[in-house]
Order: C-alpha cells, then sequence, then structure tokens
C-alpha cells in the first residue's frame, strides 16, 4: 500500500491532471476524514454502484461535478495550498451534489445549481473556519448542510426547479411518529450497514462494504469505529423505540456513524475512556437526529448530517481539559 500511494505521490509531483485528480479522491475520501485518494477512489465507487443500481446515475454524476467545481474554486481563491491538496475543500461540495441530485428532480437547471452550490460550500468553508478558528473547532460538514438547506428550501419558490424526494406540496405539516416493531438479526445487520452507506446517501449493502474497505485502507480504527458506531445507533435507537423503517433504512443512523469516527479516532487519541467518551457522543447523536426530524418536518427538509455537526462541536469543545484528564 505504501509502494502505490509513494508512487502516485510521485506521479502527482510531476503531473498537474494528476495532482488535480488527487485533490479530488482526497476530497470525497474526506467525507469520512479519510486524506487518502485510494479511500476516496473506492468511496467513489460504492457511489457509482449505488445511484446505477437505484436508476439514478445523475446523483453520482453529480457528486463527480461538485468536487471538481469545488476545486477549482478552491483554486481560484487561493486558499491555504496544503488543505488543498489535502481535499478539504472539496468534500462539503461533493456531499452537496449528491444531496441536490437525490432530492431534486432531474433537468437542466439542477446541473447548474449543483455547480452553484459547490462553489458557494467553498465561500462558506472559509467563512466558517475563519468564524471557529477561536473556539478551535473544524468545519466538519456544516457548509454542506447549510448550503444544501438552503437551496433544497428555495425550490419551493422556483418553479424551475422540482423536488424530487421533497414533498410537492403543503409543505407545513405535523410530525407523525409510527411505533416500532421487533427488529431481527437480519434487520439489524441491514441497519448496521445502510447506516454507513447513507453518509453518502445510499441505501446499499454493497455500497457499505466498500465504504468500511475504503475506510480500513487508510485506518482500521476508522473502520472498527463506523462499524461500532452504526451498531451502537441502532441498538438505541430501537430501546428508544424510533420507527422501524428509519432505523432499517440507516437514517438514524448516519450522523452517529461520523460523530463515532471523529470522536474516536480523528480528533481525540484512540483509548479505552476515548471510546467510552465517543460511544456517549454516538448515543446522543442518535438522540438528536431525532430531534432534528421533528424539528424540520414542517419545513421538509432533511436533517443531513446536522446533528453529528452539532453534536461532535459539544463533544469536541472540552477537548483540551478532556485531554489532559486523559493523560494524567
Amino acid at each position: 500500500m505504501k509502494a502505490y500511494l509513494s508512487g502516485w505521490e510521485s506521479l502527482c509531483a510531476s503531473s498537474t491532471v494528476a495532482r488535480f485528480v488527487d485533490c479530488n479522491l482526497r476530497g470525497i475520501g474526506q467525507v469520512m476524514f479519510q486524506d487518502n485518494p485510494l479511500s476516496g477512489a473506492l468511496f467513489f465507487a460504492a457511489i457509482v454502484w449505488g445511484s446505477l443500481a437505484a436508476g439514478v446515475p445523475q446523483v453520482a454524476i453529480c457528486g463527480a461535478l461538485a468536487v471538481v467545481v469545488a476545486t477549482l474554486t478552491a483554486q481560484w481563491l487561493r486558499v491555504d495550498t496544503a488543505a488543498l491538496r489535502a481535499g478539504l475543500y472539496g468534500f462539503n461540495g461533493f456531499l452537496v451534489g449528491l444531496a441536490l441530485a437525490t432530492f431534486i428532480a432531474p433537468g437542466p437547471l439542477l446541473w447548474t445549481y449543483v455547480a452553484l452550490g459547490a462553489a458557494v460550500s467553498v465561500v462558506t468553508m472559509t467563512a466558517t473556519a475563519n468564524a471557529l478558528k477561536a473556539l478551535g473547532v473544524p468545519t466538519l460538514t456544516f457548509p454542506f448542510v447549510l448550503v444544501t438547506w438552503l437551496l433544497l428550501l428555495a425550490t419551493y419558490g422556483f418553479a424551475g426547479l422540482g423536488g424530487d424526494a421533497l414533498p410537492a406540496e403543503d409543505v407545513i405539516a405535523p410530525y407523525e411518529s409510527v411505533a416500532t416493531a421487533q427488529l431481527g438479526v437480519g434487520d439489524f445487520l441491514q441497519a448496521t450497514l445502510f447506516s454507513i452507506s447513507q453518509v453518502f446517501l445510499k441505501a446499499s449493502i454493497f455500497a457499505a462494504l466498500l465504504f468500511l474497505a475504503g475506510l480500513a485502507v487508510n485506518s482500521i480504527a476508522a473502520a472498527v469505529a463506523a462499524v461500532g458506531g452504526a451498531a451502537l445507533a441502532v441498538v438505541t435507537a430501537h430501546l428508544l423505540g424510533a420507527e422501524s423503517d428509519l432505523i432499517t433504512g440507516g437514517l438514524l443512523g448516519f450522523s452517529p456513524v461520523l460523530t463515532a469516527v471523529a470522536l474516536g479516532t480523528v480528533f481525540h487519541p484512540p483509548g479505552m475512556r476515548v471510546a467510552a467518551y465517543a460511544a456517549l457522543g454516538t448515543i446522543f447523536t442518535v438522540i438528536a437526529q431525532a430531534a432534528f426530524n421533528v424539528a424540520l418536518t414542517p419545513l421538509a427538509i432533511p436533517a443531513l448530517t446536522g446533528p453529528f455537526v452539532l453534536v461532535t462541536w459539544l463533544f469536541l469543545l472540552p477537548r483540551q481539559s478532556f485531554e489532559r484528564s486523559a493523560s494524567r
């Protein structure tokens, strides 16, 4: 693996095209905190597979368009070179492209909307990073969430943009809870894997396995955290009586997966105390996910990764005191 990456990095050093491809692949990998082009390639392969299997190839195409536009915008704005090459300005745009293509019906204006959203995500990323610098917390996927919420809400005011997976009318609607049902072993496994694939808005077991492979080639710990976080989220949601379809569809688990990876492997040194801290954050993200779902129902927009962003910020703010206590 190291030999492969060394050869690829040598090619990137001598080729502008290869370097640009590398930035985009790392941008895709950074959705789950993986600064590795192979991780990004496996993630994108999973998205292509999931999109084709679901009959929505435009989702993968819009994702590719968005990450390219985001990278070009970052270059145009002359952002920090190291951050750009690490893909830190591409992952939010990539998610914007996936989300818009998922929730908005295909059409000529969709491509323009995706490109616009990807470009604005870079501006939002830069603005958010500057605003949060004093707090010492990262932007995470906040630019993706904010930009996508605004763009989806705006579709209700534009006749040229029709919602594909959004309500067509009666935007103001009350939240209706549905009782949970028994969760069998097969349901549990599906829910766990779908929780991982839904990070990229996909409900596919094979795609989930490719996502796990993408994590494992760069960080075994991240892959373990993703599986553990997904399983913990499924159990928590079931014990709390969440709607069965939401559980088995992975719709209550994708934000907790990101929280588990972030708190357990990225922003804290691995260890038993960190694992317990990450588990606490993961459980609370399930609750936050349900709260976001209820709060956003009247607006008819999805929570996206908003719960992950909120809870991870909350759990990262005391990071210094946590690290000091962990070192004693």
